[in-house]
């Protein structure tokens, strides 16, 4: 049985994981740390590459280096702007009044490494106007003044328009987006504590879901629930909820409905959401008012599949010893590693979804990657009925210790578990 996540004993420990209120009388998630560390990360690992600086445009990113947040509605829009230089504060250019605002209540850095900023607000503004060339000018001119415009510049998600204005003004731009996943990839403390609590907000919304499924309510019905559940008690964004019942099940859709849940239905559902900006992907499937022995069976398949891999996590282990416990993609109905990925696979968590390690059949034999401690990743499994009626899916999200790993998720998932009422046969009472 893999234990649950408990904070390391000794120096440095988080206490009471689950709260939130600042105390005066113990530590818990110290953000003054979080933000440090973090930077000092992508500045370790400057020294060890060849990089001068990061030019960066994605929203995850701006908030690891920067500290900085201000609503996921920014999430696609490219407007803000990092640059982060080897031994240097980073810079941000923000919208107006944001720059401002983390002037006034973003004390970790100086006010200059907060100014405000224009972009073309994903091409609304032509290019003719100029906004691309005056941004990377002033890039370049940053650079140049520090030393480092001859050196590589790491630009993570770029428009077409800004990519070739860098390049314009003198820049070697290269990926930076790699650089950044691998120093995401291995989380502090305070990050680990963020997603132990982030999951467990979605252990809360799991049972009140559980509570309120029964026949007769809807797929979206179950999807408002839970934003309503994750809201109230301080998730910061729901980024989906996928409500998947009956034949929706098998192929998976990825996408809730309006379908009516009718008995006997197997429903299962993937909450993503953050807190503090660290997110869960975390499926769970029940049955409503009863179960078939098929239904059974199939989520005791994707059960094994999940154990299986769990028990191969630990320090030095790779990749290839983990998704060797998955099927083949011809095994349930697919015909490569291509049309069946993302039904049985690892995906890493943090600021995002996206994160290191990411394991599959479709790539890890060829190219296994080592795991190692402070690594935290989701585990997804699937199978469906043999006449395709419904599928089980599973997923837990593990962080690995030193001599293993351990459960961010708590919902039972051990077996299928039947939610609504029970209904007893009144012929069995005469």
């Amino acid at each position: 049985m893999t234990n649950f996540y408990a904070p390391p004993v000794g120096t440095g420990s988080i206490a009471s994981l689950g709260a939130t209120m600042g105390v005066d009388w113990e530590e818990r998630v110290n953000f003054d740390r979080l933000r440090r560390e973090r930077l000092a990360k992508v500045q370790d690992a400057f020294e060890r590459s060849d990089l001068g600086a990061l030019v960066l445009f994605d929203m995850n990113n701006i908030r690891y280096t920067t500290g900085t947040h201000i609503g996921n509605w920014a999430r696609d829009k490219l407007f803000r702007c990092a640059l982060v230089m080897r031994g240097r504060d980073p810079i941000l250019w923000d919208i107006g009044s944001a720059a401002r605002t983390h002037q006034q209540y973003a004390p970790w850095f100086g006010k200059d490494s907060w100014q405000a900023g224009l972009s073309s607000w994903r091409g609304s503004i032509p290019e003719e106007v100029g906004v691309e060339r005056g941004n990377a000018a002033r890039i370049a001119q940053l650079l140049r003044d520090h030393g480092l415009a001859g050196e590589p510049i790491g630009a993570d998600v770029v428009e077409l328009p800004m990519l070739r204005a860098l390049e314009a003004a003198g820049l070697s731009i290269v990926d930076g987006h790699s650089f950044m996943q691998d120093v995401r990839a291995i989380k502090t403390a305070d990050e680990i504590a963020l997603l132990d609590h982030s999951a467990g907000l979605v252990d809360g919304a799991y049972e009140e879901l559980f509570r309120t499924l029964r026949p007769g309510i809807r797929e979206n019905d179950c999807v408002a629930l839970v934003n309503r559940y994750l809201y109230e008690h301080g998730s910061e964004e729901v980024e989906a909820v996928n409500s998947i019942s009956g034949g929706r099940c098998s192929p998976h859709p990825h996408v809730f409905s309006d379908r009516l849940i009718r008995p006997g239905d197997t429903a299962y559902f993937d909450i993503i959401h953050s807190f503090n900006g660290y997110r869960t992907c975390y499926y769970r499937t029940f049955n409503v008012g009863g179960a078939t022995s098929a239904q059974v069976a199939a989520y005791r398949v994707a059960r094994e599949f999940m154990d299986n891999a769990i028990a191969e996590i630990r320090p030095g282990a790779t990749s290839a010893d983990v998704v060797r416990h998955f099927p083949a993609a011809q095994e349930f109905g697919y015909a490569s590693e291509e049309e069946a990925f993302g039904l049985q696979y690892c995906h890493g968590l943090g600021l995002s979804n996206w994160e290191r390690p990411l394991m599959s059949r479709y790539h890890s034999f060829e190219h296994p990657v080592t795991l190692h401690e402070g690594m935290v990743f989701a585990i997804e499994t699937y199978w469906p009925t043999p006449d395709g009626s419904a599928a089980a899916r599973i997923e837990e999200e593990v962080v690995v210790t030193a001599d293993g790993c351990q459960l961010l998720t708590r919902f039972p998932a051990d077996q299928l578990y039947v939610a609504g009422i029970r209904y007893t046969p009144g012929a069995d009472l005469l």
